[in-house]
């Protein structure tokens, strides 16, 4: 499990109680090519429907 990630999208598969996430691994991209500037400009590619 990754230790101190925390994730409030409770219809994730890998999501725990206290928010915390149970995916072994994260992956985080961009929603474009260019660089992100703010959390909203990314995308959890780990997010698995329950």
């Amino acid at each position: 499990m990754a230790q101190g990630v925390l994730c409030e999208v409770n219809s994730c598969r890998f999501w725990g109680e206290q928010n915390k996430c149970k995916a072994d691994s994260i992956y985080i991209v961009n929603h474009s090519s260019k660089r992100a500037d703010h959390s909203a400009e990314t995308d959890c590619k780990t997010f698995e429907m329950k």
